[in-house]
């Protein structure tokens, strides 16, 4: 006799999930679209894999090998489209320019002084090479030799490092990755210095001259640490130097042993800065100063920045400041922290994110990457 057979009840179907659309760049749309395909592809076809057999090694590996893969592809499209949604994301913005009156005269005497040096040190922001090179540089330099100082080399990763070392290598630029703080990297910067400029006292000697001290120039924007780096080649405090910009207000030669002379310039920027991407860089990395910004802006576009990072993301904040992030707009952040931890006040929240993120609280990442 045939028993009736009982029926299971249907699994309860699952609700749709729909993505909270915000307004954003086409690029930035796209990505979050391919991200999330990624994602689901990941986590649906995803068998089990039972035990270490040979098919169940080879699965796990084929599974971890994807994994990294699209990790690479999202780190790729970060910073693709990176520049594009800060376009879109300043364009309401107020400008930042900053060119205080000591710049101007500084810019005149130091196109003077090119003349007479042998080597060029341009001494840049690691976090933000692109940003923080004068657009004349290359101009008022010429075919004078150049030696490109990534200074706060310690502010990135390993992975920035590399790229932009193969990127500078590829174009014949001999660059220097240093910490002016510390010292790492002087003494290496002072050898690449005389031997960059060696032919000099060849040629005086072929004159009947006299050999003379390699005279380098050090130059850059503002606090990226030109004096600080000056003052550990020397080993003595020679150059005032403080972490804000505009210190240094007059160029002064100082003797580095009996074979090199230095020149320490205050920082040097455009008188208007068109490029208001580069701008933001500047305001995010205290290379600029601060009058120049409102810190609301500047703090809501880094959080922002942060949040599709792929070193940081949004756990980074929820772990820092306590408090939970329910959308990826920073200015939505930033008035969030503000009740949070300062009575509504959105300033002084700004102040505090920007200062992590200087002190390197959400991890030392960089801003920028070589071109493609």
């Amino acid at each position: 006799m045939l028993l009736p057979t009982r029926r299971l009840p249907a699994a309860p179907s699952r609700p749709a999930v729909h993505p909270h659309i915000i307004s954003a760049p086409r690029t930035l749309r796209l990505r979050r679209q391919h991200g999330g395909a990624t994602m689901a592809r990941a986590t649906s076809t995803t068998p089990p894999v039972l035990g270490d057999t040979l098919l169940g090694l080879y699965e796990k590996e084929r599974l971890g090998l994807s994994r990294y893969a699209d990790e690479e592809s999202n780190e790729d499209m970060f910073w693709e489209t990176l520049d594009a949604d800060l376009q879109y994301w300043t364009r309401g913005l107020r400008p930042v320019q900053w060119y205080p009156g000591h710049i101007a005269k500084t810019e005149k005497e130091l196109k003077g002084q090119l003349k007479l040096m042998d080597v060029v040190i341009e001494v840049r922001d690691a976090r933000i090479p692109l940003a923080t090179t004068h657009p004349k540089m290359d101009l008022w330099l010429g075919n004078r030799r150049r030696i490109i100082v990534m200074n706060r080399e310690d502010m990135v990763s390993a992975d920035d490092r590399n790229a932009w070392a193969t990127y500078f290598s590829s174009q014949g630029i001999k660059v220097v990755y240093s910490n002016g703080q510390l010292g790492m990297g002087t003494m290496k910067l002072g050898r690449m210095a005389k031997s960059a400029a060696s032919t000099v006292n060849t040629k005086r000697r072929e004159k009947g001259l006299l050999p003379r001290p390699v005279r380098a120039g050090i130059v850059g924007y503002p606090n990226v640490g030109k004096s600080s780096l000056v003052n550990r080649l020397l080993k003595r405090r020679m150059c005032p130097a403080a972490p804000r910009p505009g210190v240094t207000r007059e160029l002064k030669w100082v003797r580095f042993g009996k074979d090199l002379e230095l020149l320490d310039s205050p920082g040097i920027l455009p008188m208007r800065i068109s490029d208001q991407t580069a701008a933001l860089k500047l305001a995010i990395c205290d290379d600029i100063g601060e009058r120049s910004y409102d810190f609301a802006d500047v703090a809501a576009i880094l959080v922002q920045i942060l949040f599709r990072h792929p070193a940081v993301g949004p756990e980074a904040f929820r772990k820092r400041y306590k408090i939970d992030v329910d959308s990826d707009c920073g200015k939505m952040f930033v008035t969030k922290l503000s009740v949070h931890l300062f009575n509504g006040d959105t300033t002084q929240a700004a102040f505090r994110i920007l200062s992590d993120f200087r002190k390197g609280r959400f991890g030392w990442v960089a801003l920028e990457r070589p071109p493609t």
